[in-house]
């Protein structure tokens, strides 16, 4: 399983996870949703204390991957298939253009 703390500005929003099974699961951090239950990180997903799941990666984290040469250039120096949408995600959104940031979650053995 692979995990993404996701930040909105300073403020630890929630986390995306995909799971073994290739399902897509992000849920708002409890604090987050205490704290800022006006301040989405998308219109798409409201601040809920439920978790969002697909079968596919959201919209809105699809569309922080880069696109055309720059997936070129990321794909082949992350060795990283560009089918990998998780994998991109997670190599090349850490400092995105505007307030969400998308940091790495290390795995441990037995994950």
């Amino acid at each position: 399983m692979r995990k993404a703390a996701i930040y909105y500005k300073e403020e630890k929003a929630g986390v995306l996870s995909e799971t073994n099974d290739g399902e897509y699961v992000f849920e708002y951090d409890e604090h987050y949703v205490r704290a800022f239950p006006e301040q989405f990180i998308t219109f798409t997903m409201p601040v809920n204390d439920k978790p969002y799941v697909s079968n596919r990666l959201f919209p809105f984290f699809e569309g922080l991957i880069p696109e055309g040469w720059l997936l070129d250039i990321a794909s082949k120096n992350w060795k990283i298939n560009r089918n990998d949408r998780m994998g991109l995600l997670l190599a090349c959104c850490r400092n995105c253009i505007g307030a969400v940031s998308v940091i790495p979650i290390p795995q441990h053995d037995g994950e």
